[in-house]
């Protein structure tokens, strides 16, 4: 039973990954790189399971895309300053938590990325309407219909499940792909050489490490 049961969760998450949106995933893509070149911030948000991802993302954007040359992302998860948003909660309302983070720092022209299965929590919804109303890009990053997220983000990307797990599954493969296909185009755009079909090495991370 628990063999059967494990492989049809990992059966029905490959068809759940081979359905995500590609076009959506390639514009996410080409807003980030721009944001990175004109050295826009990019702010990460999310509750519960979507704020672990807020925060791995954020990592990965700022640290895994770094190549030698290229500009370096800047990249806040706003899930991650827990006194920031416990005071907001506690002296205001919940919902308030991410949007008055933003507008200490949120400029026209930054990126906000809203992760939320159902689509549908205040906090993100008012986070994603302050952004809009300031000027600047957000993404969404949702469930099966998107929810009310879905129609306030400029670009979204919906999960095709109604599976609360396997959409968090999905959202973390997102970080994942994107940020590495980031830094491949970084390579590429950077000084680089070629060892072999497909594998491409940082020739000045090469000369740090003595090779």
């Amino acid at each position: 039973m628990t063999k059967k049961l494990i492989d049809n969760y990992l059966l029905e998450l490959a068809g759940v990954v081979a359905r995500l949106p590609r076009d959506a995933i390639r514009d996410v893509v080409d807003e980030l790189r721009s944001a990175r070149e004109r050295r826009a911030h990019i702010f990460i948000l999310g509750n519960g399971g979507s704020a672990a991802t807020a925060s791995h993302m954020a990592n990965d954007l700022n640290k895994l895309t770094i190549v030698p040359g290229q500009p370096r992302f800047r990249a806040v998860a706003l899930s991650d300053n827990v006194p920031c948003m416990t005071a907001w909660a506690n002296d205001c309302a919940y919902a308030d938590i991410f949007a008055e983070q933003l507008l200490n720092f949120l400029d026209p022209g930054d990126i906000v990325i809203a992760i939320s299965a159902s689509g549908n929590s205040a906090n993100v919804l008012k986070a994603v309407q302050l952004a809009r109303g300031v000027g600047a890009t957000a993404i969404g990053f949702t469930g099966q219909d998107g929810g009310r997220l879905k129609g306030l983000v400029d670009i979204c990307v919906s999960v095709p499940s109604d599976h609360i797990g396997m959409q968090e599954d999905c959202h973390m493969i997102l970080d994942h792909v994107i940020a590495n296909v980031l830094r491949l185009q970084a390579l590429e755009q950077g000084a680089t050489m070629v060892v072999g079909p497909g594998l491409m090495v940082d020739t000045e991370a090469k000369m740090a490490i003595g090779e």
